[in-house]
């Protein structure tokens, strides 16, 4: 039979954008910057029990400039804020962000002037998980809405953010 089997007539059509998104969304390198008591928690969303490495995140990233996705875990101090900003703008583009938790989402209980309100306020956020702190369960769905969210970019507006960035 050898070569004279018969080929299939299938072929594949889709977009450019459609082929991109569909590997960068599954293979996402977290930076996992673990703050306070909500690393713990990312800490065990990224052991055996939940599996990560059938999203494509098999392991945490130690450097900035290998990942694409910063999960900011806990309470950032004003003394912090800075260092988040420059580990951000290290990143390579794209680069996704997901706040982790009440006190990286917004202050938490810490309403007063050493503890920034929001991570938002200095990067972008895509993608917010809440809790106090948060269980990995709840991690693990921000992150398959992130997935998600990634699937539906388009290229065009990726390049115009990446503009506005560098601009």
């Amino acid at each position: 039979m050898g070569l004279e089997e018969k080929i299939p007539d299938s072929i594949i059509l889709t977009s450019l954008d459609k082929m991109v998104n569909w590997a960068r969304k599954r293979s996402m390198w977290p930076l996992g910057f673990g703050l306070a008591c909500c690393a713990i928690e990312m800490m065990s969303t990224f052991a055996a029990h939940f599996d990560l490495a059938r999203y494509g995140m098999e392991v945490m990233r130690p450097s900035p400039r290998q990942a694409d996705l910063m999960i900011v875990a806990g309470r950032v101090s004003m003394k912090m804020a800075p260092v988040v900003k420059t580990l951000y703008e290290q990143m390579p583009n794209p680069k996704w962000v997901i706040s982790m938790g009440a006190c990286a989402s917004c202050g938490g209980v810490f309403n007063n002037y050493a503890i920034l309100q929001g991570v938002d306020r200095i990067i972008p956020v895509d993608i917010y998980v809440p809790g106090c702190p948060p269980r990995p369960e709840q991690l693990l769905d921000g992150i398959l809405k992130l997935q998600e969210k990634v699937e539906r970019e388009s290229l065009k507006d990726k390049r115009e953010e990446w503009g506005r960035e560098a601009g």
